[in-house]
């Protein structure tokens, strides 16, 4: 039933996002057709799920804040179209088991790299592990810009048998965050470390992908 009301969903919104901001989705050719796949965008609004949903012509899974929706009903409901909560003051085991299930699955799952909305319009540094015009924190309600959702070519990172996870986590954050704002046209949010150290990890990666959600 949920898989039901999940499409109807998506026409209905499909169609208001196309009336109200000229909605469009760009490089959606990359997306694959089948198969578990990780979807990396950048957070901007709470709009970002609902038209990020809409630009994927398949059922997905989004991995966000477990207090999102803090009703227990509407939280209840969003969680049955596919809402993963996440607790983020700790390591939440159960929220990444269910979306790795989802993974192999064959089912796409989408995270959100920065961990929270741009309090300004622009990248944050993405945490290991557009429509910032229409909907920007603290607005009420949405404006009428037009919205595109661009997805670039898939990525894949491998990890040197002598580097640590957590290295290995933070390269793969800063390369996917880096082609988030190829793909936007905008700077890359600041990091960590040095640029020139950022720079030999993106060329270590084995090839790479992200997508990126803007105006």
């Amino acid at each position: 039933m949920s898989g039901v009301v999940y499409w109807l969903l998506w026409v209905l919104f499909n169609g208001l996002a196309r009336l109200l901001f000229r909605f469009r989705a760009e490089g959606i050719h990359h997306f694959p057709i089948t198969g578990g796949v990780i979807v990396a965008a950048n957070h901007a609004s709470y709009l970002d799920i609902p038209l990020l949903g809409c630009a994927i012509p398949r059922r997905v899974f989004f991995l966000g804040r477990d207090s999102l929706f803090p009703y227990r009903y509407l939280n209840w409901v969003i969680q049955k179209l596919g809402r993963i909560p996440l607790k983020t003051h700790r390591l939440d085991r159960k929220a990444f088991g269910r979306a790795l299930s989802h993974l192999k699955a064959g089912e796409p799952v989408v995270i959100f790299p920065e961990g929270t909305r741009t309090e300004d319009g622009t990248l944050r540094f993405g945490k290991p592990g557009g429509t910032f015009k229409v909907l920007p924190v603290r607005a009420r309600w949405p404006r009428p810009y037009p919205i595109r959702v661009i997805f670039g070519q898939p990525l894949k990172f491998c990890k040197d048998e002598d580097s640590s996870f957590k290295a290995f986590y933070e390269k793969v954050s800063v390369s996917v965050m880096d082609h988030i704002a190829q793909l936007g046209g905008v700077s890359s949010p600041p990091t960590k470390e040095p640029s020139n150290e950022t720079d030999s990890r993106a060329n270590k990666s084995c090839n790479n992908g992200s997508h990126n959600l803007t105006r």
